[in-house]
């Protein structure tokens, strides 16, 4: 696939093969980062693990100090007060057993996030197999099971983004728009990074944060040199 101009022009702009640090590697990506609307910054982060391995899963959340940018649709699955507490506090769909059916009937899926409560995930395991794919899947270990219906949305509209490992063994994570401006990017991205570095499994051995590459929506990737 041919690359546009300004594709071409914003990756002559970078040195390719430079690890760049932090601060750096954050001006050139809002460098590059010139298309007509507020383009998304991403992390990718490769790891020396085997995730095909239980011991060598890397998987958590954190809340970004700056959020992420996003306007983040939240799905509730909740009965009774639970469903009231949801509305009360913000949940853009709230529902039980109809919204279910909606999901596995209509393949809806017009949220960015799930949480449900502990009682439902009966229900909930009717959808997995079209949730977990979309990475929708509702998971204590995320805080999206839970009875605290209240601060589960309040983290996840303030911020809150989930990290793991795919099937390359890398983890794609939103650290905000370009409109962010480089510190709170900054910010943002040693956050994710500190909450990585601290979820290394004691399996892991040898070099643990392979690379670490921050690219904008429309822009070519920099390299960013963490040595852990």
């Amino acid at each position: 696939m041919k690359s546009g101009k300004r594709y071409v022009k914003n990756l002559e702009s970078l040195e390719r093969q430079k690890a760049y640090d932090v601060n750096e590697g954050i001006e050139a990506v809002l460098n590059t980062a010139n298309a007509k609307f507020d383009e998304t910054i991403e992390a990718h982060i490769r790891l020396g693990v085997d995730g095909r391995n239980a011991d060598q899963q890397v998987r958590g959340v954190v809340v970004l100090p700056n959020g992420t940018g996003k306007n983040v649709k939240v799905l509730v699955i909740a009965k009774g007060d639970k469903a009231d507490e949801a509305t009360k506090n913000g949940a853009d769909y709230v529902g039980a057993e109809e919204i279910v059916a909606k999901i596995a009937n209509d393949n809806w899926l017009d949220f960015d996030v799930c949480i449900t409560t502990p009682d439902m995930m009966g229900v909930i395991g009717r959808i997995a197999r079209v949730l977990g794919p979309k990475g929708l899947m509702p998971n204590p270990k995320s805080g999206t099971v839970t009875n605290d219906i209240k601060k589960a949305i309040s983290d996840v509209k303030a911020g809150k983004v989930e990290y793991r490992l795919d099937k390359t063994n890398n983890i794609h994570v939103i650290i905000g728009k370009a409109s962010f401006g480089k510190e709170k990017l900054t910010e943002n991205l040693n956050t994710i990074m500190e909450a990585i570095i601290k979820a290394k499994p004691a399996a892991a051995k040898g070099q643990y944060i392979k690379n670490v590459t921050i690219a904008s929506t429309m822009g070519p990737g920099v390299k960013i040199a963490y040595n852990v």
